[in-house]
């Protein structure tokens, strides 16, 4: 690129002098007080001061828990100003003191501190901005409501009250901001425990609230990683969508059926946690009509209400409708472009041309969806209307001896919990221990069952008082190999056991296949279980991550144990961080750094797989959050029955339309089938790829058929009638030469046409 040889402005020039005589803010944010960030904030004190940094702690608050308490350890405090607010003691920011110690980091708690009347500054936030003037470095605390941008939100979800906040933009002031994920089962249990003393909101601490304002941090960091995502393939001269996250762009027009088209929009955006873009187009000198000025002034304030964007784009002719569309949604990294079905006579195509025939000609990495057109069945209709599910009716029915058994069973049953991050490296087996540990000094049976430290010396200082269960020995084609010992742990039954990587593939001879299987036994045997894996390694975020990463991943676990497990907890690191651990040979051996930071550990790849681990846990802390039959979480329920077809013929990619299917299924929570429809001539070819599919589509859920047809002609007509009688909502095919001969059979059913993004297109994608 040639911007980097470009000469800079003396502006520039100052503007990077004084970004040198700048300390760096790094921000720790949480759900709620209790999540563990002040712990977090300490412990990289110790980390910073044993690689000689001068670090120092002022106004720090620990309300006297335990593990925070023990994590002070020798750090060296700067005295803070004490002053009493309605009976309760504050502390403010010494500045002077500060100034005149002149350390390089000051840990600080409380972001949104208001301070004593009559202080230098206001607020602790401007406290910090003048430390950072006098480069030196903060590192600070905040909870995600104390946020102005999400305090609303916050009150409007959940009800509680905040005294103080911060500016919106204050996330955009930090070099690195870091999320402390915690469960609501784990802040439960230290509420339980008398750690969580000093809060008096007692609603910040019921169940459902607490997993509301999870998701809100969960997504609200995921915001501000795709923004830094965005900036970095930008700095990169990288187009289109990254892969992380859904843009959605609607094209409507100024008629009584254009809010139809804005609601449905922003119902896909809202369901899949992503962006809603609006354009209408209107020729260049042509007045609107009373009518139609009407109708642009409804659903310009629609989309406004909807938190979309709307722009009006200007037209010449209709055949240039397709090419607007595309370069508009290859400018702001669309994933999916939003229509109707056309309406158009062969012979009005044939003269006009046809609108969606051009865009999918037009567009390469994005998909198309095609509203169904139902007003011809069920009348005009804006928004499928609210559906009251009437409570279970059979309150006092007895159980029969099926039902009694299947809930002994759940209570045999052990607990589940699995720790999840972006990468390898984040910290995930060495939390593990640490939680590990942590059972033990309660007097909790816990065990070792399977650790890899991959020679990480911090994480096997971890290990501790754990006792570790031998590994079971095969002898296979005459080589010693080992696996976790299945049958021992079941037989020693301690209270816990511990299990790294769940996605790992067992050695040949094992009694199953996958390390998850063997979780799977030790679990029914009533023995919880406590593992770590990776984002990439869910089944139906595989090709997302090869269109990140460019990498396939051969080790997957199907997204279903994700939903069987009792607490999923995210471990967030910051690309940077993780890359210093790299290259400090914390994650892999020094030989070995050169060759990750050059692939795998590349900056976008790392920013990618983060927003994408943020968004999969705040996704499925909605769906936790809707199984409890809440109608608060931050996506809202889907008011529609739907069913979804997947059509599959002879294409090399076929698994990767069903896991898309999965994901679009699961969101909606919709049935879904698939299809496999093929010529009798290559059937033969194709039965073998047949069997891998249907066992893909049953791991994941799905139901599976097959289709024999005698030619390629009879496909789209058969997929259409079986689609049809089955009441399919929505259809799911391949952009290949069957969908414009599909769409005349499916105009009552909505289309999603997925692009194709072959191997060059990947890699013409990858982040670097």
């Amino acid at each position: 690129m040639m911007d980097g040889f470009k000469r800079k402005t003396p502006e520039e020039i100052l503007l990077s002098i004084s970004k040198l005589h700048r300390g760096s803010l790094k921000i720790y944010i949480g759900a709620v007080s209790g999540s563990g960030k002040t712990y977090h904030m300490l412990r990289e004190g110790h980390n910073l001061k044993g690689q000689g940094i001068d670090v120092v702690i002022c106004a720090v608050s620990t309300l006297q828990r335990p593990e925070t308490v023990e994590q002070l350890g020798d750090l060296e405090r700067v005295p803070s100003i004490h002053w009493m607010k309605d009976g309760v003691e504050q502390k403010d920011l010494n500045l002077d003191a500060l100034l005149e110690r002149n350390p390089e980091v000051v840990l600080v708690d409380g972001l949104a501190h208001q301070n004593r009347e009559g202080a230098q500054f206001p607020t602790r936030l401007e406290d910090i901005k003048y430390l950072l003037s006098h480069d030196i470095s903060v590192i600070s605390t905040v909870n995600v409501y104390e946020l102005e941008g999400t305090m609303e939100v916050a009150h409007k979800l959940t009800g509680i009250e905040v005294g103080h906040c911060v500016p919106s933009d204050t996330l955009e002031l930090a070099d690195e901001v870091r999320l402390i994920d915690a469960t609501p089962e784990t802040i439960l249990t230290r509420l339980g425990e008398g750690h969580l003393k000093g809060n008096k909101d007692a609603a910040l601490f019921k169940r459902g609230n607490l997993g509301v304002l999870r998701e809100l941090a969960l997504r609200l960091v995921a915001e501000d990683v795709n923004d830094s995502l965005e900036a970095h393939r930008e700095q990169m001269g990288f187009q289109g969508p990254s892969g992380a996250t859904e843009r959605i762009l609607v094209t409507t027009q100024y008629h009584w059926n254009g809010s139809i088209y804005v609601r449905r929009g922003q119902q896909i955006a809202k369901r899949l946690n992503g962006d809603l873009h609006v354009v209408t187009l209107r020729k260049q000198g042509k007045t609107l009509t009373k009518e139609a000025a009407t109708f642009r002034r409804s659903i310009m304030k629609l989309v406004e209400k909807v938190g979309g964007k709307f722009e009006e784009l200007p037209l010449t002719y209709r055949r240039c409708i397709p090419r607007i569309l595309v370069d508009y949604a290859n400018a702001n990294h669309v994933t999916r472009i939003v229509l109707g079905h056309s309406k158009q006579t062969r012979w009005q195509t044939l003269l006009q041309g046809s609108v969606i025939n051009g865009v999918l000609k037009r567009s390469k990495n994005i998909d198309v969806f095609l509203i169904a057109d139902r007003a011809s069945q069920e009348g005009e209709r804006i928004l499928p209307a609210h559906i009251h599910t009437p409570k279970e009716p059979y309150k006092y029915r007895r159980l029969s001896t099926q039902e009694v058994e299947a809930k002994i069973e759940k209570i045999r049953r052990g607990r589940f919990k699995v720790y999840i991050g972006a990468a390898p490296g984040v910290g995930k087996t060495y939390t593990m221990l640490r939680e590990g540990n942590d059972l033990l000094k309660k007097g909790i049976d816990v065990k070792i069952g399977l650790l890899e430290t991959h020679g990480r010396k911090e994480t096997t200082q971890q290990v501790g008082d754990l006792d570790i269960v031998p590994r079971a020995v095969n002898q296979y084609q005459g080589v010693r190999l080992e696996e976790m010992d299945t049958e021992a742990i079941i037989r020693l039954r301690p209270e816990v056991v511990l299990v790294d990587e769940l996605a790992h593939t067992n050695v040949p001879g094992s009694k199953n296949k996958k390390r998850y299987e063997d979780v799977l036994e030790i679990l029914e045997a009533g023995i919880s279980v406590i593992s770590t894996v990776n984002v990439q390694h869910l089944e139906s975020l595989n090709d997302a991550v090869e269109h990140i990463t460019g990498i396939r991943v051969r080790e997957t676990v199907p997204d279903s144990l994700l939903r069987t497990a009792d607490e999923v907890q995210l471990i967030d690191v910051s690309p940077e961080a993780l890359q210093l651990r790299m290259k400090d040979g914390k994650i892999y051996a020094m030989v070995k750094v050169d060759q990750a930071l050059n692939n795998f550990f590349k900056t976008g790849n790392l920013i990618a797989l983060r927003e994408l681990a943020l968004r999969e846990i705040a996704d499925d802390v909605d769906e936790r959050l809707e199984s409890m039959e809440r109608k608060s979480s931050l996506r809202g329920p889907w008011r529609r029955k739907e069913v979804i077809y997947v059509c599959v013929t002879e294409i090399s990619q076929a698994d990767r339309l069903i896991r898309r299917g999965f994901r679009i299924a699961h969101r909606l929570k919709a049935a879904w089938h698939v299809t496999f429809i093929a010529d009798r001539p290559t059937y033969d070819e194709w039965k073998p790829k047949q069997e891998v599919l249907e066992k893909l589509t049953i791991r994941l859920g799905g139901e599976f058929s097959y289709q024999e047809v005698v030619n390629r002609n009879q496909i789209p007509r058969v997929f259409a009638a079986k689609a049809s009688n089955a009441g399919a909502t929505q259809i799911i095919v391949w952009k290949d030469a069957i969908v414009q001969k599909l769409l005349p059979h499916a105009s009552t059913m909505d289309v999603l046409i997925v692009a194709d993004y072959d191997s060059c297109q990947i890699s013409r994608n990858k982040v670097n």
